[in-house]
């Protein structure tokens, strides 16, 4: 789960590396993003020479979170850490790369894009 404050790591090559959640997006007053919500963020790190620079507010999808998740088929998925990935405003990843695993449910939430350049898809 991943909720206001928290940092993550960002899983794909768009110039960002620790984005800071400040909203989770969604209906109502939601808490906490569970892999595959958007949420909005700050860059607090940036990769010099790129186009994201610090202190610009994205949006950026959960590719992996560390809150364990339960499928329908009673399998339970659990991450390393907590990972995002740069996205646009139509839901596009902003990086051409995407590196290391992402979650299967991404694809349920219309990120398809995201899955194709994924490396590992979580079975």
């Amino acid at each position: 789960m991943i909720q206001t404050q928290s940092y993550s790591d960002v899983a794909d090559n768009s110039g960002a590396r620790k984005p800071m959640c400040i909203r989770v997006l969604g209906t109502g007053n939601r808490k906490y993003a569970n892999t595959g919500d958007t949420i909005i963020a700050v860059i607090k790190e940036a990769v010099p020479n790129m186009s994201l620079k610090r202190s610009e507010v994205v949006r950026v999808v959960a590719a992996c979170t560390r809150k364990e998740m339960k499928r329908d088929t009673g399998m339970i998925l659990r991450f390393d850490d907590n990972a995002a990935v740069v996205v646009n405003q139509e839901g596009n990843p902003r990086g051409t790369r995407i590196f290391g695993p992402v979650a299967r449910e991404s694809r349920e939430y219309n990120f398809a894009r995201i899955v194709s350049l994924a490396p590992e898809v979580s079975q």
